[in-house]
């Protein structure tokens, strides 16, 4: 048991983030529908930038996964960016921060 609660805790360390567990099929597609028409309406429609920074994989590469949710679920105070914390879930948001990272089609 210590052992495992170690390894979790190296895990922790190393990665700076517990596994996040992924939404399931209907959820992820709901959360790609919100990223490219809510997201989409301030970061523009394909996330190349409008009034919100673009959010395109070579754009965030800078930014860490942990500051990229904080952002999304806390917003940034003094900007446009709300806070969507209210009904998106760490997981669910740690999910979006990695579709953003590979890149999100804009067919459909």
């Amino acid at each position: 048991m210590l052992k495992a609660l170690l390894a979790s805790a190296l895990l922790l360390a190393v990665t700076g983030t517990a596994l996040a567990a992924e939404p399931d099929a209907a959820r992820k597609a709901e959360l790609l529908y919100r990223l490219k028409h809510d997201c989409g309406s301030c970061h523009g429609m394909t996330l190349k930038g409008g009034l919100g920074p673009a959010l395109l994989p070579a754009s965030i590469k800078e930014h860490s996964n942990e500051f990229l949710i904080d952002v999304i679920r806390d917003g940034v105070v003094g900007t446009p960016m709300p806070p969507w914390g209210f009904e998106l879930s760490q997981d669910e948001t740690a999910w979006l921060v990695k579709k953003l990272r590979q890149g999100v089609s804009h067919e459909n």
